[in-house]
């Protein structure tokens, strides 16, 4: 198992690996250590709060479908940064994506590498995002900036691979219905192989 690999002081029992569907993990992961969120930022930071409280995890694995421009169909990316991307509060002079009067960076760096894959920058909101142009991310989806705050609030390692299952544009969201099925195969082979 990469993760065991990469995190040898880490069981997989101390793992929480964390889906907002399970659609997303399908039969693969029925053994381990989840959580599923449901969809959207609230219902994300509500099961992951919850989660750590009970469960004490000393590595939090996202693994979740989503969308890119960048990135084709079926490809396994690794998330080490992350965007609100429905934060904006620029009529008050703040920074688009920036969250007023925090400490919270605009580009939120929190998360581990896994060795051979892309990586990535995950722009996270409460839309199904369909063109995202000039935007400083490269791939969308609803939950993964929370999920890494979280972590990184809490002092938890944090792992984020996106499957990607669409390409964000005009077709997404049926793309998205027939490919996210696949997404636990494709998380397999990068993880248990």
């Amino acid at each position: 198992m990469m993760l065991i690999k990469q995190f040898p002081q880490i069981t997989p029992t101390d793992t929480l690996f964390v889906f907002a569907l399970e659609a997303e993990a399908g039969t693969v992961f029925a053994d381990v250590n989840t959580v599923f969120t449901g969809i959207g930022k609230v219902n994300a930071a509500i099961a992951l709060t919850k989660a750590i409280a009970q469960r004490k995890p000393k590595l939090i694995v996202n693994l979740g479908s989503a969308g890119s421009q960048r990135y084709g169909k079926g490809e396994v990316v690794c998330c080490t940064r992350f965007v609100q991307r429905d934060m904006d509060v620029t009529p008050l002079g703040f920074a688009r994506y920036e969250t007023p009067l925090s400490d919270i960076p605009v580009l939120l760096e929190h998360g581990e590498e896994i060795p051979g894959l892309a990586l990535g920058t995950c722009g996270s909101g409460d839309s199904f995002e369909v063109s995202h142009g000039e935007a400083p991310y490269d791939i969308v989806d609803m939950e993964a900036y929370v999920l890494a705050l979280i972590a990184r609030d809490e002092g938890i390692p944090f792992v984020c691979l996106k499957y990607i299952s669409d390409d964000a544009g005009s077709d997404a969201a049926d793309d998205w219905s027939v490919q996210v099925h696949l997404a636990a195969e494709a998380f397999k082979r990068v993880l248990f192989s």
